[in-house]
């Protein structure tokens, strides 16, 4: 099933940050080509090098850094994907993108891509069951 993909993974800055090199090791494993995009505080909760490692390719955390392969690096990771998982996605990250905010490089690669977005909430159970998250979920359902 992701054999051949291009999949890009947003990791964002939660303690579920850990899951996403498991993620990453199995999306490799199933022979996807997988690109990552750390945001900021997702860089609190693990390192680059792990997802570097793991996914064999450079990870891409900000915008304004020239990258090798990428000149653009929003628009060549959102014409890469076949899809696009947020894994994990905090309240922050879904409510930006249920407004239309495009302020780091994962955003602005959600708002570039014509891939299909998965966004994959994770969270504290009472910022889950949040109504002004409900209703940002909700929007990008």
């Amino acid at each position: 099933m992701l054999k051949g993909k291009k999949l890009v993974l947003g990791i964002t800055g939660g303690i579920a940050a850990y899951k996403a090199a498991e993620l990453t090791r199995e999306c490799v494993k199933r022979e996807a080509s997988v690109r990552v995009i750390l945001t900021k505080n997702a860089q609190e909760f693990i390192t680059p090098l792990t997802l570097q490692t793991l996914s064999g390719h450079p990870v891409f955390m900000d915008m304004y850094v020239p990258m090798r392969d990428f000149e653009m690096a929003h628009i060549s990771l959102a014409e890469f994907a076949d899809v696009v998982v947020i894994a994990p996605a905090t309240a922050n990250v879904i409510g930006k993108i249920a407004s239309g905010l495009a302020d780091d490089l994962l955003t602005t690669t959600v708002m570039a891509t014509k891939a299909p977005v998965l966004i994959c909430p994770a969270m504290n159970t009472n910022m889950y069951g949040n109504i002004i998250v409900e209703e940002n979920i909700n929007k990008l359902s």
